[in-house]
């Protein structure tokens, strides 16, 4: 929200190792003072920092989101019981001129001083240290994918067609395989005992596409990247595990996010952890499309809509919202017949954008009037009649109404 005309204000120029802060503050005769202060970043600076602007009590204190260096600026400042805005970048950008940190600061402090500026969401700090645990998930979850993509090409240059008969290279069967042809424990013709039972009938396939013999060099790389892979998944449970404990407190929330299609309990988690729980800091749900970078862009000229890419935004939230429509468009749900819609015109990706934006648009009614998603396609009372007839019809005769509704008919 954008604040009106301010008496005082702060602004905080960031880096790695240096804040330079300028505070400018109005008198009554309507000069203004303007005072500059240098600090360093280690954490006795920053409650030094702290000090200091609690001392001049400006009424705004601003800085740009710069890397990682703003998050332990706001910390020692909320600390210290002050909110500090997180600005975005773009909103700030000057005419082109001399430039140096003190200018930089300066022109925060004058921008919030005349009510410019914007202030960025920062979700509570309970859901920002859970975020160092989802997105850190998220890393392993794409190391873990090129590991299985490395594991796969090394196969196929080694001349194993394991992929061509098998539809999932990482199943039980695949590993089994996998792993007797890294330890040489039993030669192809024996295959059979490792298989599951639905994939006997592929047996023949699978003899032929293991008739090459590996060498060490090729039986040692692919172990490193098994043991590898074992070590990812272990971690990734690891973490699961923590994400579960943390969403004890908000467990209503993340129940209320299962019920969507193609969102599940670590999927809820991670959205949790990026929006927070509060739908009431975001104005309405185009202000929330806009922050994750899923809403349209706008391009118009001369009463002409040309096409606007989407904008910048969180993009942690972006992908994963992603990911879910993925899912979504495969259950039976609104999501499937809109992504059926759109797909034939726009291509897949532009529809999985379009998929994402209508699920961000479902969770923040869901998570304002706190109510479980409820499909317009799906025909919940069928469904109960469905799921409990036969409990039903048991019930009616086990207690003699079911001779007087046929006698009726």
């Amino acid at each position: 929200m954008i604040q009106p005309l301010s008496k005082s204000s702060a602004g905080l120029d960031v880096h790695r190792e240096i804040i330079v802060a300028t505070v400018l503050q109005e008198q009554p005769d309507g000069t203004v003072n303007k005072t500059v202060k240098e600090f360093a970043t280690f954490s006795r600076n920053l409650e030094e920092l702290a000090r200091w602007l609690t001392s001049l009590n400006p009424e705004i204190v601003v800085m740009e989101s710069t890397g990682v260096y703003w998050m332990q600026v706001y910390e020692a400042l909320e600390t210290a019981g002050m909110i500090p805005w997180v600005v975005n970048a773009y909103h700030i950008k000057r005419v082109p001129g001399r430039k140096t940190d003190v200018q930089d600061s300066e022109w925060l402090a004058e921008l919030a001083r005349c009510g410019l500026l914007r202030a960025s969401f920062i979700p509570p700090k309970d859901f920002r240290q859970l975020r160092l645990l989802t997105r850190y998930r998220r890393k392993l979850s794409g190391v873990l994918s090129s590991e299985k993509n490395r594991l796969h090409k090394i196969l196929e240059s080694c001349g194993i067609k394991l992929g061509i008969v098998l539809s999932d290279i990482d199943g039980v069967s695949a590993r089994r395989i996998i792993s007797s042809l890294i330890d040489e424990t039993i030669q192809p013709d024996q295959i059979a005992v490792l298989l599951h039972g639905s994939l006997l009938p592929k047996l023949m396939m699978i003899q032929q596409s293991l008739s090459t013999t590996l060498n060490e060099r090729q039986r040692f790389l692919l172990k490193q990247i098994q043991a590898h892979l074992l070590w990812l998944e272990a971690r990734i449970e690891q973490i699961d595990e923590q994400l579960v404990t943390a969403m004890v407190p908000y467990q209503e929330f993340c129940q209320l996010l299962q019920t969507i299609p193609g969102i599940d309990l670590i999927a809820a988690t991670m959205l949790l952890a990026e929006l927070g729980t509060d739908m009431s800091v975001f104005p309405n749900q185009q202000h929330l499309c806009s922050w994750a970078g899923l809403a349209p862009g706008n391009n118009e000229s001369a009463g002409k809509r040309k096409h606007g890419k989407t904008r910048k935004g969180n993009a942690h939230i972006r992908a994963l919202l992603c990911e879910c429509a993925n899912a979504a468009i495969k259950s039976k749900s609104q999501f499937k017949g809109r992504y059926q819609g759109l797909v034939i015109r726009r291509g897949h990706k532009r529809s999985i954008v379009a998929i994402a934006h209508k699920l961000l648009q479902t969770i923040y009614v869901m998570l304002k009037k706190h109510e479980p998603y409820r499909d317009p396609q799906i025909d919940y009372e069928e469904l109960v009649v469905k799921r409990n007839s036969a409990r039903w019809i048991k019930a009616l005769d086990k207690y003699g109404y079911l001779p007087k509704i046929k006698l009726q008919n």
